[in-house]
């Protein structure tokens, strides 16, 4: 049955249809045209535009020189209050990766060959459609559910959010960003009352001391760094890392403690912080709840058992509480290093909580500061419609689904009254055959997921797999039964929102390949294809979902209902929210509880605690190393489905995957550099090449997290509040080969 059938109000005409051969666009060319509304920004065909970049979550800005029409070459803007004119390696490439040769360029079906064959628009829509219909009244509505990123603009996620729970009636949904930032959102939330980092990047210049917990900027956030080496301030630099990393190499103070003891840590800090009356007294009884029991709760925190337990001296541990009390003005920034742990909420309060006793917070050069990962993991956490109800609402909460359904336009019914399984239960929920089908948008799970061949396993036995990415050569989309070709940054419109909660714009300069298309544009497909269409006709661009974001974020935390347009967070340089419609402030670098107000009903922050608890996975005889991973160079990002794509890039970073080792145990297991070995562990095995490196302890070793064979090891152990996965530490051996 063909697609027109199913759905009488849908016909090929206004979808996409053949003519002369060649694919025409009717609906779909430009966002604003054929009655779509409003219409993107038009450049001059030899001008020079602005926009944020598509990497990290810096957001840092890029001026992109056309010629004729296209993108020809960039540079970083240099009156953009986060780069200040500076760019990572990642930035510079952003136009090149592009041009791959492996773009996604048609829909692609798999055969009954087995093999993924070229089709037409209609035809995937048709596939996507009976698909996924067959499997809801086979097996129930909840039986099919969505992955999506930190990767895509604000307004697309927003969409894709929409469209799979009150239009496809998909309960289930979760992002790639509860793989890097999940602990983070929930530490916020409990301690805050609200998913709110609290800094502005002025706070790297303006700190006395900087604390880097898990983090290492000098390679995960170069501009981050820059930042940094601009304080005048003689600040002390320290970083707690097992590692001596990039960073820790620059610091004045560097703890290197033993892999996952950073809560014990920090208790042991809060105790003699307290014990000395090195705390400020009058914000904790103006601003904070629960300091008594906290106070109780860190006494068995003394100095030897955070010796024993972090494996530190106890001066180092004296001298960073000393330095924290003299300074002044003291920030703490964490990043994956605490975020993907088994205890990773807990960690991050921990830092939270000595912010909160010395009144660090709130002030210039202060904050307990998470560092988010993707470019709009921000955008993510607040609009996608996985973690909670669009504009950082609830979806167990009426009056929030009420206000969502007024602002959109639809019926309260549709809006779901539960949450979503997190990731890992979705993962999960297919193993047990609850999930039988899923869309995956613009990330890799087969490749960044934990316990790799356990997670391939589990994607192999879905009745429906659609992924829709820039590129058909992913690790999950060669095993997809349908592929999407999606357009990528430069190739569309829509925001970002980065670290610091600023929301900068992102442009169309350069069409995507082939018949590929915007996200935003495939769920419009979508949803005409479903039948829903009407339930989103409103949303006849980017611009006009922004409209729609700003009502869900008025009386928020988060409200930005003050921006008037994208042109406004041009001139502007990026806005950071909250900037509501009355009474925004308008400096261009802001941070929050200046007041000593956080967004609990009684406006105090919360003291959050809980005894530490014992990594899951031990070394043991038979496998005696304890595994870290993480970020490899600056020229590399997540599963290098872009950054592998520039000859640029990869002549900066090492081709084959590699171990690093602590040169006593590199003796005592007869290895040697640059020779081929075996790291193994109970779930899979990887071959790499030694690196002999005294940055990694004696009975740890690092493998970067980029390379695709570094999950076959990493054991699928979660946070019991944020559901994030621990990869950071697993139990390996190495052996020659």
């Amino acid at each position: 049955m063909t697609i027109e059938a199913q759905n009488p109000r849908l016909s090929a005409g206004s979808l996409l249809h053949q003519r002369d051969g060649r694919l025409t666009r009717e609906l779909l060319l430009e966002p604003g045209a054929h009655g779509l509304g409003l219409a993107p920004q038009r450049l001059k065909p030899d001008a020079t535009t602005s926009m944020v970049c598509g990497y990290c979550s810096t957001g840092c800005s890029l001026n992109v020189h056309l010629k004729d029409g296209q993108a020809v070459n960039l540079s970083p803007t240099t009156s953009y209050p986060v780069n200040l004119g500076m760019a990572c390696p990642k930035g510079w490439e952003a136009l090149t990766v592009l041009d791959a040769p492996d773009r996604a360029t048609t829909p692609l079906l798999r055969n009954a060959a087995g093999r993924l064959a070229p089709v037409d628009w209609p035809t995937a829509m048709g596939e996507f459609v009976r698909r996924f219909q067959s499997i809801q009244r086979q097996h129930g509505p909840h039986s099919i559910a969505f992955l999506s990123t930190g990767q895509m603009p604000t307004e697309e996620m927003a969409f894709l959010g929409s469209l799979a729970k009150f239009g496809l009636g998909m309960l289930h949904g979760d992002g790639n960003t509860r793989q890097c930032m999940a602990s983070a959102v929930v530490a916020y939330k409990q301690s805050f009352g609200f998913d709110s980092p609290p800094y502005s990047y002025a706070d790297f210049e303006e700190s006395d001391v900087l604390v880097f917990v898990g983090a290492n900027p000098c390679l995960a956030h170069p501009i981050m760094w820059e930042r940094v080496m601009r304080n005048r301030r003689s600040p002390e630099i320290v970083v707690i890392d097992p590692r001596a990393t990039e960073t820790a190499m620059a610091a004045t103070q560097h703890l290197a403690l033993a892999p996952k003891s950073d809560q014990t840590l920090f208790y042991g800090l809060a105790r003699i912080l307290i014990k000395n009356g090195w705390i400020d007294s009058r914000f904790i009884n103006q601003s904070t709840a629960g300091f008594e029991q906290f106070w109780e709760f860190v006494q068995p925190f003394d100095l030897d058992r955070v010796v024993a337990e972090t494996r530190l001296k106890a001066s180092q541990i004296e001298r960073l509480a000393e330095t924290i009390h003299e300074r002044g003005r003291s920030s703490f920034w964490w990043t994956m290093g605490v975020n993907q742990s088994h205890q990773g909420v807990r960690t991050a309060q921990s830092i939270i909580n000595v912010a909160l006793l010395t009144g660090n917070i709130g002030r210039p050069g202060t904050g307990a500061n998470s560092i988010t990962g993707q470019c709009n993991a921000m955008g993510s956490r607040l609009f996608s419609n996985t973690t909670g109800l669009l504009g950082g609402h609830d979806f167990t909460n009426a009056q929030h689904r009420e206000k969502v359904a007024g602002v959109l336009g639809i019926d309260t019914a549709t809006i779901p009254t539960e949450n979503s399984l997190a990731y890992n239960e979705i993962m999960e929920g297919i193993l047990r055959g609850k999930i039988k089908g899923l869309w995956v948008i613009c990330t890799n799970p087969a490749h960044s997921w934990i316990n790799q061949s356990s997670a391939r396993d589990i994607l192999d036995r879905l009745d429906f797999l659609v992924v829709q990415d820039m590129y058909h050569t992913t690790e999950t989309a060669q095993r997809a039964h349908l592929v999407l070709p999606a357009a990528g940054w430069g190739e569309k419109e829509g925001t970002f929102i980065n670290s610091e909660r600023r929301i900068g714009v992102i442009k169309k300069v350069r069409k995507a390949p082939g018949q590929a298309l915007a996200d935003f544009q495939i769920f419009r497909l979508v949803a005409e294809a479903w039948g829903c269409g009407k339930m989103f006709s409103k949303w006849t661009s980017p611009a006009a979902v922004f409209e729609s974001m700003k009502e869900l974020s008025r009386g928020q935390p988060c409200d930005f209902s003050g921006v008037r347009d994208y042109a406004f967070l041009d001139e502007r340089g990026g806005v950071q929210w909250p900037y509501p419609q009355e009474g925004g402030d308008d400096h261009p670098e802001r941070r929050l509880f200046a007041d000593g107000r956080f967004f609990h009903p009684d406006g105090r922050a919360r003291f959050v605690f809980e005894e530490p608890r014992p990594m899951t996975e031990l070394p043991s005889a038979q496998y005696p190393l304890l595994l870290l991973t993480g970020r490899g160079t600056a020229s590399q990002w997540h599963t290098q489905t872009r950054t592998s794509k520039s000859a640029v890039l990869r002549k900066l970073y090492p081709e084959k995957p590699y171990v690093e080792l602590n040169p006593g145990d590199a003796k005592r297991l007869a290895i040697v550099p640059n020779r081929w070995v075996t790291v193994s562990s109970q779930r899979g095995q990887m071959r790499a090449l030694a690196v002999i490196a005294p940055t990694v302890a004696v009975g740890t070793v690092f493998i970067p997290m980029h390379y695709e064979a570094t999950n076959r090891l990493t054991d699928a152990v979660f946070d019991p509040y944020s559901k994030q996965p621990s990869y950071k530490a697993c139990a390996v051996r190495v052996s020659p080969d």
